[in-house]
């Protein structure tokens, strides 16, 4: 399993054959938009943690050049549908067999709307099984003691959790995060965007170091493999 960052929190992840992408905000991004072409990316599934621009912006774009499904919750996949994209809705507790793993979406707590005003249902995040490797991808989320059902049913290989503070969990509340998700290994999402969100990175890296965890922070490009 091979998870490269775009930024913010847009992920591309190869597995099993297949290309998945996560809440791609690219064309958005002061970060990544000239680093990145959207629409030279692979992709045969976009998963979309919730509704909000900085997570859904190049969504439809991309999968309309690829022709990949959007996997969300019913109210995105729905919104989606009508655009006359491929769709499979899900919802909170639900999972299924794709052909590159098992989904399951769970839950976070935000807030989601699309730009238009649309409804975006409630946000979520998934927890992905494939290729002997599971990993947990929180989406936007406060720290919530639904974590701590996750490691009751799957031991993970990968937490990936927002870290920018404000809007998500911050720093301290990631370290709880990854000890109520049983998860010691962590990249951190959702950062230095925008001003609200701007981190420290040494001194994020060092509170995880303190606490005994390793934080990956990748730059634009950057990957890891499980």
């Amino acid at each position: 399993m091979k998870i490269t960052f775009y930024g913010q929190n847009t992920l591309a992840i190869d597995v099993s054959g297949k290309h998945i992408l996560v809440d791609p905000f690219i064309s958005g991004n002061p970060f990544s938009k000239d680093k990145v072409d959207v629409l030279s990316l692979k992709a045969d599934y976009i998963l979309l943690t919730h509704a909000h621009e900085d997570h859904v912006l190049d969504a439809e774009a991309i999968a309309k050049n690829t022709g990949a499904k959007i996997i969300s919750n019913y109210e995105i996949a729905m919104y989606y549908q009508a655009k006359g994209i491929d769709v499979h809705p899900m919802n909170h507790g639900g999972s299924w067999q794709f052909d590159f793993g098992k989904v399951k979406y769970v839950n976070a707590i935000h807030t989601s709307s699309f730009a238009d005003g649309s409804n975006g249902g409630q946000p979520g995040g998934f927890v992905i099984e494939g290729e002997h490797k599971n990993i947990y991808i929180a989406g936007d989320t406060a720290l919530t003691m639904d974590m701590k059902l996750i490691p009751l049913t799957t031991k993970l290989d990968l937490a990936i959790l927002p870290i920018g503070d404000n809007f998500t969990m911050g720093i301290d509340d990631a370290i709880l995060a990854s000890d109520f998700v049983e998860c010691d290994k962590v990249l951190g999402v959702h950062y230095d965007t925008f001003g609200f969100i701007e981190i420290d990175h040494e001194v994020a890296k060092r509170k995880f170091y303190d606490a005994e965890k390793d934080l990956m922070l990748l730059e634009i490009g950057e990957f890891l493999e499980l």
